[in-house]
């Protein structure tokens, strides 16, 4: 009995009261970490785990910013409709998750890796000029590397890249950039070959919402 009041005695009103405070300050704490999940949760592509596209402009924004060699790469899935309809979504899924795995090793840890839509990627990472060519090339084989479906298929996938500097387009204005990138990916398209474009991607007149390129303009990495 006496040990059972000693042990009573210990806990005192300022102890009660310091108890009592702790616990709301705990449920926040759980409140708060949940918060910040979810709002993380809403920056990301759930599928992907790429940046979504508004965090993605943030970020890109920053970088052109503050690093002079910089660079605009956009990337399209090649003949991904076909894989949907002849071997399923799930498939379809499958590969734009892969993408999306490849495209954040490539691109490393402080680029801006983002989802725009559909089967549509964009990167925007330091690039120094004296290593563009041998990392589009790079990037292209990545790309072009057979996807190992969930069942133990192999599927054969592919991608089209452009890519776009502030010193070959001559601005540092996102919006330039990717629409001079995105002009130069149809220069490339299905040949396997990255393009960077020039200032006259800036201007090429579009078609059904999307830009087309022109030829004679620097192409690297053709798969095999």
């Amino acid at each position: 009995m006496d040990s059972v009041l000693h042990t009573r005695g210990r806990f005192g009103p300022r102890t009660l009261l310091i108890t009592t405070a702790a616990l709301p300050l705990t449920g926040w704490a759980i409140h708060a970490t949940a918060l910040h999940r979810r709002l993380a949760t809403t920056k990301r592509d759930p599928l992907t785990g790429l940046l979504r596209r508004d965090t993605y402009t943030a970020r890109a924004r920053r970088l052109l910013a503050r690093h002079d060699e910089v660079a605009v790469v956009m990337v399209d899935a090649d003949r991904f409709k076909e894989i949907n309809d002849q071997l399923g979504h799930a498939a379809g899924d499958t590969v734009l998750a892969a993408f999306g795995a490849r495209l954040t090793a490539w691109a490393g840890p402080r680029a801006s890796v983002g989802r725009l839509g559909g089967d549509e990627f964009a990167v925007v990472l330091q690039l120094p000029s004296d290593r563009r060519e041998q990392r589009l090339a790079q990037l292209v084989r990545m790309l072009h590397t057979p996807v190992v479906l969930n069942d133990g298929r192999t599927v054969d996938v592919a991608a089209s890249v452009g890519a776009a500097t502030p010193h070959t387009v001559g601005s540092r204005d996102l919006s330039v950039l990717q629409r001079a990138a995105d002009a130069a990916l149809y220069d490339g398209k299905h040949t396997g070959q990255a393009v960077l474009a020039t200032a006259a991607h800036t201007s090429v007149p579009s078609f059904n919402g999307r830009r087309l390129g022109r030829p004679g303009t620097a192409v690297w990495g053709r798969a095999a």
